[in-house]
């Protein structure tokens, strides 16, 4: 993503911002929800990929604006698994999957 953005990278991928992505982090999320209502496992990972794409690209524009990059994103997904199970991270016990969703 940073090539893409580069000076030599793609026009339009360098005139993007967080705004004008929007639209398509939805319709990305969209179609992913419609491969898993249709069952469609291929269509699904296809689907995946491009929303994790757009999230590559939200990290990619926030890195050139030194507010974070996908490291930061990474380490936030890491320590929100980890708070949110602590029966599995620390020592805690949870009777069922109610008490586990008492913790998200």
């Amino acid at each position: 993503m940073a090539r893409l953005r580069a000076p030599n990278g793609c026009p339009w991928d360098r005139e993007q911002t967080h705004a004008t992505l929007k639209p398509y982090l939805i319709e990305e999320t969209y179609e992913a929800l419609e491969a898993i209502d249709i069952g469609d496992d291929d269509e699904l990972c296809k689907e995946l990929g491009d929303v994790l794409l757009q999230v590559v690209f939200h990290a990619q524009i926030a890195t050139e604006e030194n507010r974070f990059g996908i490291e930061e994103v990474s380490r936030a997904i890491v320590d929100k698994l980890i708070r949110r199970h602590p029966h599995v991270f620390a020592d805690v016990d949870v009777d069922g999957s109610e008490q586990v969703l008492q913790n998200w």
